[in-house]
């Protein structure tokens, strides 16, 4: 089963408001960008990526949990995340039965999740470049 068979179990599994929470997540999540993959991690998790992790899913007992792997770092103007808000890498929004999101703010925020993975990927391949480039300078 590949990992996209495995979140459709997993919501079909699901099959209270939490199913239904999850499924309306991921289609937002990949309608905010054609090239968001999905991954199936860590004995049960669906991971949305690209260019690096964006956001894993859960559905608990009471709630359907996305965390996003580098939260602190993003913008959050309309105030989506509501836990992890003193940690200094991962940010998460909890849903809770009835909750609705603002599909709008919402994919923003997976699309400037991407930017930022984008951007952090870039910063990995640069320095070999930069230090390049200054080693010339030395000699010159």
């Amino acid at each position: 089963m590949n990992a996209s068979e495995h979140i459709d179990q997993l919501i079909a599994d699901t099959s209270d408001w939490r199913g239904k929470t999850l499924a309306n997540l991921r289609k937002s999540i990949l309608g905010a960008d054609k090239e968001i993959t999905e991954e199936w991690k860590w004995m049960g998790s669906p991971v949305w990526s690209r260019d690096g992790i964006i956001a894993v899913g859960n559905a608990h007992k009471d709630k359907v949990k996305l965390t996003f792997s580098h939260g602190a770092s993003l913008p959050d103007p309309e105030n989506l995340f509501n836990n992890g808000l003193n940690g200094k890498v991962w940010r998460a929004i909890d849903l809770f039965e009835g909750d609705e999101i603002d599909e709008r703010a919402f994919q923003n925020l997976i699309r400037a999740a991407v930017e930022y993975n984008q951007a952090k990927a870039k910063k990995r391949k640069a320095p070999a470049s930069s230090r390049a480039k200054a080693a010339k300078s030395k000699d010159a």
